[in-house]
């Protein structure tokens, strides 16, 4: 019993199709690049800061500190940042107390040791670093959480 070849049996890409292919680009493409290469340059500059603008909304940071907060516990750091940040906040408070005083020297002491934490941990293997962010992590939820009932929020 013979095989028929019908007309939708071929290959769409053949070799010959290719080697056709690619001489039209040999021609084609000297005096088509130049046209189209600042088009695409603008637009991958524009992917690039569309990109950087929802990382930075992401972090909560402004998009000039974004660089700082890079690598694998950048994350931490802007959390890390905003929670000194608030800190500074409840120190300035015209009404802040002795013990909003002492729980604010507590707590950048604290914020400068999660800090280098989570600086060492960039360095180490993946599931010793999973767990020094994991820990410096829960740490900064627990005193963001004293923080907010400090600033009475």
């Amino acid at each position: 019993m013979a095989l028929r070849k019908h007309a939708g049996d071929e290959p769409r890409f053949t070799p010959k199709k290719a080697k056709n292919a690619l001489a039209v680009v040999k021609i084609i493409g000297p005096a088509v690049i130049p046209l189209v290469a600042p088009y695409v340059v603008r637009a991958l500059g524009e992917a690039r800061d569309r990109y950087d603008r929802i990382r930075a909304n992401r972090l909560g940071v402004p998009i000039e500190e974004l660089a700082r907060f890079s690598g694998r516990g950048g994350a931490l750091h802007a959390r890390i940042t905003g929670a000194a940040a608030a800190v500074a906040e409840l120190r300035e408070r015209t009404e802040v107390t002795a013990d909003d005083r002492a729980f604010a020297d507590r707590s950048e002491t604290t914020l400068r040791q999660l800090a280098a934490a989570v600086r060492a941990a960039e360095r180490m293997p993946t599931a010793r670093r999973k767990a020094a962010h994991r820990a410096a992590s829960v740490e900064l939820d627990q005193l963001e959480e004293r923080l907010l009932q400090r600033l009475g929020v």
